[in-house]
């Protein structure tokens, strides 16, 4: 190869290079400005699942609490599937050709009343595996649910209830 060629070579690997160092550069610019928040609080991975309401408590109370969940979905399986089923008769009355408001709402009303009916069925074992703890622990687990699960509070809102309860 000619002095000429690996000049050319030489420009183009530094050229590239440069291209890479810069891209490595950026992402890693990107990675700590985007997770900056979470590494400075310390806060680990969120874990909003009802299940992680428990993890103040004992080990012993956090399995009757996985069990009492557990209970509770297996017991509301039929309530799961009607849910599940009426919103895929929704989805193909929608995509039918002709529109069917009336069999569409009431496949709605359908929908919502299983999906209320599991929903209270777990909301009710969650206040009867409360009604079990002492009040101490019945603290931390309320505080467990603003974290987590349905009754789950926003940050901005945690942080204030949080300064109310210390005052």
């Amino acid at each position: 190869m000619s002095e000429r060629g690996w000049k050319f070579v030489l420009v183009g690997s530094v050229v590239l290079n440069v291209f890479m160092l810069g891209a490595i550069g950026g992402g890693a610019y990107q990675w700590f400005s985007t997770h900056r928040d979470l590494r400075a609080a310390g806060a680990p991975a969120s874990r909003t699942a009802l299940r992680f309401a428990a993890d103040e408590l004992p080990d012993t109370r956090q399995q009757e609490f996985a069990a009492t969940l557990k209970a509770a979905r297996k017991d509301g399986r039929d309530f799961a599937r009607e849910g599940r089923d009426d919103r895929i008769t929704v989805l193909d009355l929608l995509a039918a050709p002709q529109l069917d408001r009336t069999a569409i709402d009431a496949a709605l009303d359908r929908t919502r009343a299983a999906d209320t009916a599991l929903r209270t069925q777990v909301e009710r074992s969650v206040v009867d595996f409360a009604a079990t703890l002492t009040p101490d622990e019945r603290a931390k687990f309320v505080d467990g649910l603003r974290r987590s699960g349905n009754w789950r509070l926003p940050p901005k809102f945690q942080k204030k209830q949080g300064d109310a309860a210390s005052k």
